[in-house]
């Protein structure tokens, strides 16, 4: 899994069973590899010209096999022992009213160069139907960790899955890391550890007003989204970058608040969960009960729901919710190399 966010390719070994006809997990070694490409290439990807993207589909496909063997080697776990790589890739278009949404990470590579079959390109049958591809998690919501209330995801986005007239609901909520953590690399820090910087420096209103009156109800969003409408509010006004690191953390936190029932029991994961800053005033707008898990689900959900999302391609079962992406129908998304 390759995150809005560019930090890096997370990998999760995961396990699947069904006990008492409840489906169960298990989370084993985990790992985020880093490369240089996160920092350099993955934030302007979708600058590149077509011949260079075709280029690069092929790779990080390469590139995530290599993580892989590594990640294998590393952990001593023998390829005889894994039954499928399941890849998210990493999102460089994503525009279903278009008709079309494109991963990176090719995967006839990731199964040529690590000799796994594998199974990627999760959206793309979901969008041909007529649907948004996102967000594709509420499955595992449901199925995995079905005692919340409502389960948010803090990523470069933030998008939150609930059972609501017995359908499973989902949508984006805004932008997080994806704005708060370009701010802080302009500042010379990856992140905003622990929400310091917010905690400690003053909101600017008529930014926060702004960011508020954007209207993103609805939508899926992605890095087109924040180009077009976070990117230039952010650039003409003049403040300092830790004013606007505040701003933007604020905003966050009322607008994750406006979704959540009061004293509901809220499951967050996500890079945004170890902002402590950010998790509490989202505690003091909503009074709701925060859960926050281990630092492995923290980080690895994402990759292990994407693992789900493979095995119920193989199981035949739907693997992308109508009433979450809009499409004309349930459907089994994933493409199996």
């Amino acid at each position: 899994m390759s995150g809005t966010s560019c930090d890096g390719l997370d990998i999760a070994l995961c396990d699947f069973w069904k006990e008492n006809n409840q489906w169960r997990y298990g989370l084993g070694a985990c790992e985020t590899y880093k490369d240089n490409l996160f920092n350099t290439v993955l934030p302007n990807v979708h600058k590149l010209s077509a011949n260079e993207l075709i280029q690069l589909d092929h790779d990080f496909g390469k590139l995530i096999a290599r993580a892989v063997n590594d990640f294998l080697v590393k952990n001593k776990i023998q390829k005889s022992e894994i039954d499928y790589i399941c890849s998210h890739g990493h999102t460089v278009f994503h525009q279903p009213n278009k008709g079309y949404t494109f991963q990176i990470g090719n995967g006839n590579d990731i199964k040529a160069g690590a000799g796994i079959p594998t199974i990627y390109d999760f959206r793309s049958m979901d969008v041909a139907l007529g649907g948004q591809g996102a967000p594709l998690v509420p499955i595992g919501d449901e199925l995995l960790f079905h005692e919340y209330d409502l389960c948010i995801n803090l990523g470069g986005i933030a998008n939150y899955s609930k059972n609501e007239n017995d359908k499973r609901i989902a949508k984006d909520i805004c932008f997080v890391g994806m704005v708060i953590n370009r701010l802080a690399n302009q500042h010379g820090l990856p992140y905003d550890n622990e929400g310091q910087i917010a905690k400690n420096n003053p909101i600017d209103q008529a930014l926060l007003s702004k960011l508020l009156s954007l209207d993103f109800n609805g939508k899926s969003l992605a890095i087109e989204g924040y180009e077009a409408h976070v990117k230039p509010l952010l650039d003409e006004r003049k403040i300092s970058i830790e004013e606007k690191i505040a701003t933007c953390t604020e905003y966050a936190a009322i607008k994750i608040s406006e979704v959540i029932v009061r004293d509901a029991k809220v499951f967050i994961t996500g890079g945004g969960a170890y902002n402590n800053y950010l998790i509490n005033r989202i505690k003091q707008l909503s009074e709701a009960n925060i859960i926050i898990p281990e630092n492995k689900l923290i980080d690895y959900k994402e990759a292990l729901i994407f693992g789900f999302l493979g095995v119920l391609k193989l199981e035949n079962i739907p693997n992308c919710l109508s009433s979450v992406t809009g499409a004309t129908k349930d459907n089994i998304g994933g493409v199996i190399a």
